[in-house]
């Protein structure tokens, strides 16, 4: 009865691992994934619709170039019962109505070059709205192609899991074959079986992280949840050879966020030539025309009609000589934040050399480490096979054979992790040196 108990769990497992296996889809590269991000990714569609909504500001009228334009009109309709001056004890009526159209221009001739200054921070708001776009893609590209690698590793950690269960599996039979004809004892059978459970649970668990991986990569790329893909690129490195002080020099060049802090001390320096023009003084121009026609009609008498036009233009010059020294702070105000924003300017170039120092050096051990990796599991392969062997010849026993089983795995794990691993540290060093929206484009 246990027999059989155990024959249909492992069936059961058998069946379940090959139906979630047997999930397949659109095949998908890594371009075509970042290709499906860049045009469906919600927070790239979010930045570029607040990118689209900056640009409607920046024109030269927001900045003060044109006139402001008036026109209207004003109608008034007036009755009136009062007492007749000319005869006693009687009232005179009169209903008048008028019509006033006019148009009315205000425009500011000079203020210090206040619009040119405006105009000029409105292009550089617009440069870095356009820089902080471009760093939210960085960040998203990255992360597909950290996603991708991720579900491609779990997929390799799958096989390789597949690979030890078939062993665990031929184990398990040949122990209950050998149990039928005496040559083995139920311990020995039941030890096999607990191997082939043990690495049919890993695999199912197996199965689950990649279902995950794959969710995270639907969700990056903004496709449903339901859409499958089968993943087409495969799971290898390209080594590179880096110079460090020519992938810095690139890093302080390219960076998108040490360009956006720049950007963002231009518009500190406007601002403060901004605040100097309250030292300036003011022409304005007011101009416009005026119509009014108006009709009178009394009681009893002939409507009397009238109408007049008029065009002015005025000028006004203003200019402010105290208002308790606000102006002056103002400036000193404004000089100050834009100190501030070199000293953060700085700060940003030694963080991210450092970041860059560390990440290079990463990158070195790390190929360092998948060589060891690659050395590690070419001994443990040939360790296997030939164990395989000798278990079956009786020369070792199965805790042995086990224990070998289990160290390649380890190295097949190691490995791959150690693969995952440099193209992390290579897709950073890409994304800090302001080089991986082109790697990928």
């Amino acid at each position: 009865m246990k027999n059989t108990k155990s024959t249909l769990l492992i069936l059961f497992l058998a069946l379940g691992s090959i139906g979630l296996k047997a999930q397949t889809g659109e095949p998908l590269s890594l371009k075509s994934a970042i290709d499906i991000m860049l045009e469906k990714n919600f927070d790239i569609q979010i930045v570029e619709k607040r990118l689209e909504s900056s640009k409607l500001n920046i024109g030269l009228g927001s900045a003060g170039f044109y006139p402001i334009i008036d026109v209207g009109a004003a109608q008034n309709n007036r009755y009136d019962n009062a007492k007749a001056v000319v005869t006693a004890n009687s009232r005179d009526e009169s209903v008048s109505n008028s019509i006033r159209p006019y148009v009315q221009l205000n425009w500011t001739l000079f203020n210090g070059f206040a619009a040119h200054i405006k105009k000029d921070r409105y292009n550089l708001i617009e440069d870095l709205s356009e820089g902080n776009v471009a760093l939210v893609v960085e960040n998203k590209i990255q992360a597909v192609v950290l996603a991708y690698y991720q579900s491609l590793l779990n997929i390799e950690k799958l096989k390789s899991i597949e690979k030890v269960k078939k062993l665990s599996s031929d184990r398990f039979e040949y122990m209950q074959t050998k149990q039928n004809i005496g040559a083995a004892v139920s311990y020995d059978v039941l030890q096999a079986q607990n191997a082939f459970l043990s690495d049919s649970t890993t695999f199912l668990l197996q199965q689950l992280e990649l279902k995950k991986s794959l969710l995270n990569l639907n969700l990056l790329m903004g496709v449903d949840k339901t859409s499958e893909f089968e993943l087409s690129d495969n799971f290898t490195v390209l080594e590179a050879d880096y110079n460090f002080e020519t992938i810095e020099a690139q890093m302080m060049s390219s960076n998108k966020t040490i360009t956006n802090q720049y950007i963002n001390q231009e518009i500190l320096k406007k601002n403060t030539a901004f605040s100097r023009t309250a030292l300036y003084p003011n022409l304005r121009l007011s101009s416009g025309s005026d119509y009014s026609n108006s009709a009178l009609l009394y009681d009893g008498m002939t409507r009397n009609t009238s109408y007049s036009y008029d065009f002015y233009a005025n000028f006004s010059l203003s200019f402010n000589l105290f208002n308790g020294g606000n102006t002056r702070s103002a400036i000193q105000d404004a000089h100050i934040q834009e100190e501030i924003g070199q000293i953060e300017i700085e700060q940003m170039k030694q963080s991210l050399s450092n970041a860059m120092v560390s990440i290079f050096d990463m990158y070195s051990i790390r190929k360092q480490l998948l060589n060891v990796a690659d050395l590690s599991l070419e001994k443990a392969e040939l360790n296997l096979e030939l164990s395989t062997e000798r278990f079956k010849s009786g020369a070792i026993n199965s805790f042995n054979f086990r224990d070998i089983q289990l160290v390649y795995i380890n190295a097949e794990f190691n490995r791959l992790e150690a693969v995952y691993n440099l193209l992390d540290a290579n897709t950073e060093i890409l994304r800090l040196s302001g080089s991986i929206i082109s790697e990928y484009e």
